[in-house]
């Protein structure tokens, strides 16, 4: 069985909410990229024709399975999101993990006589979503640490600089889809201050104002004047570059080790990876 969606995450959590009823389980799920879209085959894993039958999103019902999803297990939630965010084609096994997870607290509830926000079906939920002898747990959890992991790096990578409006921005170019884990990370950080960081590989901004809630832009929709566009040098970025240098010990140089906990693809993103003028 072959079913297509529109790539959002409340196309896969409704998805699930089918299979929950009953549905069967697909074998294949493809993202449909929407038709406004630029071509981005890559990132979806679809070439944009419709194959299978669609399901299109029911926002209520995405949300009542979410809601339902994280009370049984946060952790069991959080990695079925990263298997999505993680943008590898998982989208099968992610819903034969979710309903893996509803299927085992059914049973765990049944069996103790009690409903699904009762303690025994939490523990039945947690056991499933663990069981990394099932293929499509495994799948997915490994999906999810490479998620979480990349998220962890750009957290320590990114390189914010401030252009004329006073707005500190960073770009970066991350294998998965991790902005929005990065949100409440930098809100915290730069409080009532503006920041964006730029996802190149997707042509997403993550847009902070210190007011509301970050939110996902197309950079089409920045200020002509940020140095996204004009580009031009930052005198802090030499300053850091210098002292970088000036704190390296070129007898503890071990490259291997370097490339191995800061990988290449991020060095044109980090200022001390050029040589101080």
């Amino acid at each position: 069985m072959t079913v297509s969606y529109d790539g959002t995450f409340e196309g896969l959590l409704t998805i699930l909410a089918g299979v929950c009823r009953g549905a069967p389980l697909p074998d294949r799920i493809y993202r449909i990229l929407p038709r406004e879209a630029p071509d981005q085959g890559d990132l979806f894993g679809f070439g944009g024709l419709p194959e299978g039958d669609f399901c299109p999103s029911s926002g209520e019902e995405a949300a009542a399975l979410a809601e339902a999803f994280f009370e049984l297990s946060a952790a069991a939630y959080d990695s079925f999101l990263c298997g999505w965010m993680s943008e590898l084609s998982l989208e099968a096994e992610c819903i034969r993990f979710g309903g893996r997870l509803f299927s085992a607290a059914r049973a765990a509830a049944a069996g103790a006589g009690t409903g699904m926000d009762s303690p025994e079906a939490r523990r039945g939920a947690e056991r499933a979503a663990t069981d990394r002898g099932i293929p499509a747990v495994r799948t997915v959890l490994d999906a999810a640490y490479k998620v979480r992991h990349e998220t962890d790096r750009l957290l320590g990578f990114l390189r914010f600089r401030s252009d004329t409006r006073g707005t500190y921005m960073a770009r970066c170019a991350p294998d998965h889809f991790v902005l929005p884990r990065l949100a409440g990370h930098f809100s915290r950080r730069f409080g009532d201050a503006p920041w964006l960081i730029i996802d190149e590989k997707r042509g997403l901004c993550l847009v902070g104002d210190g007011k509301g809630e970050p939110r996902l832009l197309s950079p089409a929709a920045l200020p002509r004047e940020t140095a996204f566009f004009r580009g031009g040098e930052d005198p802090w970025e030499e300053l850091w570059r210098t002292y970088h240098g000036s704190i390296n010990n070129p007898l503890r140089k071990n490259p291997g080790l370097q490339r191995q906990f800061m990988p290449a693809r991020y060095w044109k993103y980090l200022p001390e990876m050029g040589k101080p003028r």
